[in-house]
């Protein structure tokens, strides 16, 4: 018998592979756990949650944070998600010479609808890991935010969020380490 095991990549691999033109600018993928996901299309309900929550965040965080939309954050050695928002910290050189790491990053956002099971199962495991202090995650299939909060460690390979919240469509909540900053909901959810 056989065994078979698959090939791990690294981010070193990732980005070379990115630059051979292994990869074309048409290609949604991102590095998950040393694997090469195929990111899932968006749908329409995905594309106009995006498109108003762009506008909302831009309108609130702008001159106290970077705004980053469906762009690559390194969290370890074998992962290069690219959520759909990241909240990224003010620094320096504008993240012209390296891309953003956990210690940069305020909070994540990912927005699902076919992508749910695996943004809970899989994505929120991994921000968790990073040490990402706050998660949001736009559901569109039950029409809600899951607002995850203090990661933990437990065990070896155990991590997940002590906290978390349901906000719904029709109410408001505050940034996290902003919170002056309110994000009116009623604004980026579809219409009911």
């Amino acid at each position: 018998m056989t065994s078979t095991t698959a090939k791990r990549f690294t981010l070193e691999d990732y980005h070379r592979l990115a630059e051979l033109g292994f990869f074309t600018e048409d290609d949604r993928v991102e590095l998950i756990r040393g694997e090469i996901m195929q990111m899932a299309a968006k749908g329409t309900a995905h594309t106009n949650c995006c498109r108003d929550l762009l506008e909302e965040l831009a309108g609130l965080v702008t001159g106290r944070a970077k705004l980053q939309c469906q762009d690559p954050i390194i969290l370890s050695s074998n992962s290069e998600p690219e959520p759909d928002f990241a909240i990224l910290r003010k620094r320096a050189d504008n993240y012209r010479f390296s891309l953003p790491q956990p210690e940069d990053v305020y909070f994540v956002i990912e927005i699902a609808d076919s992508t749910l099971k695996y943004d809970r199962e899989v994505k929120l495991l991994l921000y968790a890991e990073a040490g990402i202090s706050d998660y949001w995650l736009f559901n569109l299939i039950d029409n809600h935010l899951e607002a995850y909060s203090q990661p933990y460690h437990k065990g070896r390979n155990s991590f997940g969020y002590s906290l978390k919240r349901i906000i719904l469509p029709d109410q408001t909540i505050e940034l996290p380490y902003f919170p002056d900053l309110i994000l009116d909901l009623a604004k980026v959810f579809p219409l009911i």
